[in-house]
């Protein structure tokens, strides 16, 4: 009796936040004999059974020969900026992603995990979470939630038309890792974010702004989520969050500060005025996106994944903030942070 060979793991976006916690994973997984990731830039570091390739999926290049063999190839591959340049961002995100899919048709590959995101979903109820049935039809005005949106729409098609093969859709929340918290400032909060002041003792005052409530994730936390997708036999989508949510109470706690209202009219002209005058890189749209997320129930996750997270949100978010003071970051194009590079 011989043993069964080992999975064939393809990883697009394996040197960005959850791809960089994937990768550890699977390679760690005696159920993997092998995991090629996908990047535009190859990083300086790799793991057994690890190989790299330099693929840019805004450019022409057809990544189907680098599918052929694979037992499931996990999309994460997303470009947040240019927010202010959204043909980019689109170019990336949603044709880069309509390619990866049809090149898993192409290449016969029968399983794929493709990264949606809490973002994806339409405005939500206040006093109840959702389950993976809510509308996905995002918020029209931010470029983030409308490709997550626009590409839920392109796999409702695409599972329509290959039944064959095994979609499983995730819808995590905020991701955060100590290794994401130089990339993160990059992203949300720009250069003129004072990184070292991030900390309780100088945080007297949080401003607590009606409708701001989210839920958030360890990314290590949804690295295990997408590799049980990968390797099991399930289909659809999964909620992806840890307790609990946050808002300007638990924040404050955090930090031991004390909130004050703020109304959402008042912070959101602050936001869009600093956009104006590009001294954040987060687009106002974005804002008014997240004070419309739904909370998410995780209860088809935990009975059908079998997954359950092993930090809090909190944990999650201390982790990442600690980062964001300390200049962390990882040996990564994305993720590279003042202390590594």
């Amino acid at each position: 009796m011989t043993d069964s060979p080992g999975k064939k793991i393809v990883v697009t976006g394996a040197t960005g936040n959850v791809g960089t916690s994937l990768v550890r994973l699977l390679s760690e997984d005696p159920a993997v004999d092998s995991v090629r990731g996908l990047a535009r830039r190859i990083p300086d570091w790799s793991l057994p059974g690890i190989t790299w390739e330099d693929v840019d999926l805004a450019e022409d290049t057809d990544p189907v020969e680098l599918f052929r063999g694979a037992d499931a190839v996990v999309h994460l591959a997303w470009k947040m900026q240019p927010a202010r340049d959204p043909v980019a961002t689109w170019r990336t995100n949603v044709l880069g992603s309509i390619k990866v899919f049809r090149a898993v048709a192409d290449a016969g590959v029968p399983a794929l995990v493709h990264a949606s995101s809490v973002g994806a979903y339409s405005p939500g109820p206040e006093h109840r979470a959702v389950d993976e049935s809510w509308p996905t039809h995002g918020w029209p005005e931010a470029s983030y939630t409308r490709e997550k949106a626009y590409l839920e729409r392109v796999l409702d098609t695409f599972e329509r038309d290959h039944p064959e093969i095994r979609v499983v859709r995730m819808r995590p929340a905020f991701l955060f890792k100590r290794e994401s918290a130089s990339e993160q400032r990059r992203i949300f909060g720009g250069r003129f974010l004072p990184g070292p002041l991030l900390r309780p003792e100088l945080l007297p005052v949080l401003p607590d702004i009606p409708g701001l409530r989210f839920q958030a994730l360890h990314t290590d936390d949804a690295a295990e989520a997408y590799r049980l997708a990968a390797l099991g036999d399930v289909r659809g989508a999964f909620n992806l969050a840890a307790a609990p949510p946050l808002d300007a109470g638990v924040l404050g706690e955090l930090f031991h500060s004390r909130t004050v209202r703020l109304p959402g009219p008042v912070a959101r002209s602050g936001l869009a005025a600093a956009w104006g005058l590009h001294l954040v890189p987060a687009s106002p749209h974005l804002f008014d996106a997240v004070l419309r997320l739904p909370l998410m129930d995780c209860g088809r996750a935990h009975s059908e994944l079998g997954w359950s997270p092993q930090h809090t949100a909190l944990e999650a978010l201390e982790e990442m903030l600690a980062g964001v003071r300390h200049g962390a970051g990882e040996d990564t194009a994305p993720l590279k942070g003042r202390a590594v590079g």
